[in-house]
């Protein structure tokens, strides 16, 4: 399966992209503390602590991502409720990134970013439609004929539609005024979701 392929493609570039961030904010700190360097009169431990901070906290958000992608690969359903919240903000961050990417740092960047973007973009997608037979729909006939489901008891005095029934007047009813589809309605089978 394509979408097992892409959330396991999509946990391991976030796990490694949690680990670099971290790593790299980490380092970027300790380089400020050592030289001692200041930004417009800060401190050089508040800024070498916010580097870390920040290295920290977007290490372990790409980390929790990479979670649900791994959730999403070994159960095979979709994501649901607060992971598919957080794989849609990652996807979001992966786009500013890359926006910003293009300006500082160049193209090959930017289409790093692009990369990941389309691999959650392709994960969040992929499990949308569940793409299984209809006739496999729970209670129901295949989306071949009536919507009840199969255990609805069936009226056996009721006419078929369009003729009054025995000892009835030939009113009409509620909705015989409007128009009906041609086709039947098809049912579908709920897809079971993962967080």
């Amino acid at each position: 399966m394509v979408r097992r392929t892409v959330a396991w493609v999509v946990a391991v570039v976030l796990l490694v992209e949690a680990l670099g961030i971290g790593a790299l904010n980490w380092f970027l700190g300790v380089v400020v503390e050592r030289q001692k360097m200041s930004m417009a009169g800060l401190d050089p431990h508040l800024m070498s602590m916010s580097s870390k901070i920040g290295g920290v906290v977007f290490g372990l958000y790409f980390a929790l991502c990479a979670l649900v992608a791994l959730l999403v690969a070994v159960r095979d359903r979709a994501p649901a409720g607060f992971g598919r919240v957080v794989l849609i903000s990652a996807a979001v961050v992966h786009g500013l990134l890359g926006a910003f990417a293009w300006g500082l740092v160049g193209p090959t960047a930017f289409v790093a970013m692009v990369v990941v973007l389309a691999l959650l973009v392709l994960l969040l997608v992929s499990y949308d439609r569940d793409g299984g037979p209809a006739e496999a729909a729970p209670g129901g006939s295949g989306g071949t004929g009536d919507p009840r489901g199969a255990d609805e008891p069936v009226d056996a005095s009721a006419a078929p539609a369009g003729e009054p029934a025995a000892g009835r007047p030939a009113e009409p009813q509620d909705g015989d005024d409007e128009p009906r589809d041609a086709v039947p309605e098809r049912l579908t089978r709920p897809v079971p979701t993962a967080p």
